[in-house]
């Protein structure tokens, strides 16, 4: 599962980052250092053309307008850097077809699974969401005062949001906290003594969590949360406590410590520059979203910091009516090269 920076004062924190070699992408959060190697593109596997017929849950809208991309192709421009040779001539236009790659378990750990398959990586989904929390670390660690506030800033948004605002967008909101697993007996305790004073069960249990776990509210405690896979191995479970705008909804406390940290925008970011390639996530919304059939798929681009050097890699998300007609699942998108299409007969241009 995941989530983007859709709301809009997220927005409005991602303005103040330093910003996108490219003026139509999104802008980066981190001025990243240059990334290792980038392994072998996903177009070079060869996939079964079947369109999207057999895909579940997608409206007739989605479909055939995935149909139709399917048939024309996306047209990717690369630039100079990313040609073989780096050479100064801009290679030419290449058109991909765009294959679904499978579904994905919905275990929290969707991007980092759907992200291995559609760039042919050999990590697995574990591995490669710590690599791309170690690359956060690092560049977040080195950055100045300014580009730190900033992340703070877009990490509370998202984890530890204020509940006097966002009513207008949100039914629900969420804040996130961090128990360590060693500590759960103890804090089970605490809360326990809270309730033999009369206290109710989910008001103590509020209480002990807010004081004694981990906010995600900053940089470094994103790189805590991001790190759980919902492994046994894993430092910290994850406790969600919701909210309404009357107050405390329910108390999700991950007895079982298998929640996993969802993917989100950061970490779409970190994976494209590991990658050294672009990020397309590939948004189809249905009827819910009020968009005619023309305009209800979204290529939303996460750039990397430094060089792209190999083909985008594309993720593909089923839109929802959740927050604000956003998505919170990924899964692979396969992309190889259609011969036959002209890049002026695509049905997209990115």
């Amino acid at each position: 599962m995941g989530k983007l920076l859709c709301d809009p004062s997220a927005a409005a924190v991602a303005e103040a980052l330093p910003p996108s070699p490219a003026p139509s992408s999104p802008p980066p959060l981190l001025a990243w250092h240059s990334p290792p190697p980038a392994p072998a593109p996903a177009f070079e596997t060869s996939t079964s053309p079947t369109g999207w017929d057999a895909v579940w849950a997608l409206e007739d809208q989605q479909r055939r307008r995935l149909n139709r991309i399917w048939e024309r192709g996306v047209v990717w421009k690369p630039s100079s850097s990313s040609s073989p040779g780096g050479g100064e001539e801009s290679p030419a236009p290449v058109v991909f077809r765009l294959d679904h790659g499978g579904e994905v378990d919905a275990d929290g750990n969707c991007l980092f699974t759907a992200a291995r398959t559609a760039a042919a990586a050999k990590a697995d989904a574990r591995g490669l969401r710590h690599r791309a929390v170690r690359r956060f670390a690092e560049v977040y660690a080195a950055a100045g005062e300014d580009d730190r506030g900033a992340v703070d800033a877009a990490v509370g948004h998202l984890y530890a949001p204020d509940l006097k605002a966002g009513w207008g967008v949100h039914v629900v909101q969420e804040i996130k906290v961090l128990a360590p697993k060693a500590q759960r007996d103890a804090l089970d305790a605490a809360i326990q003594e809270l309730v033999d004073l009369g206290i109710q069960r989910e008001i103590a249990a509020e209480t002990i969590y807010k004081e004694r776990c981990i906010a995600v509210n900053n940089g470094d405690s994103w790189a805590k949360y991001m790190s759980i896979s919902g492994s046994a191995e894993d430092e910290h479970d994850i406790i969600t406590l919701q909210y309404t705008e009357e107050g405390l909804l329910t108390i999700d406390e991950n007895r079982d410590g298998r929640a996993a940290a969802f993917g989100d925008d950061i970490a779409i970011e970190c994976l494209a520059t590991e990658f050294k390639r672009e990020v397309y996530v590939v948004q189809a919304h249905g009827a819910d979203a009020m968009v005619d059939e023309d305009n209800c798929v979204f290529f939303l681009p996460h750039r990397p910091r430094g060089e792209i050097c190999e083909p985008p890699i594309f993720l593909f998300m089923k839109g929802t009516a959740w927050c604000g007609a956003g998505a919170d699942h990924y899964e692979p998108l396969i992309a190889t090269v259609l011969q036959h299409v002209t890049p002026d007969k695509a049905a997209v241009v990115l």
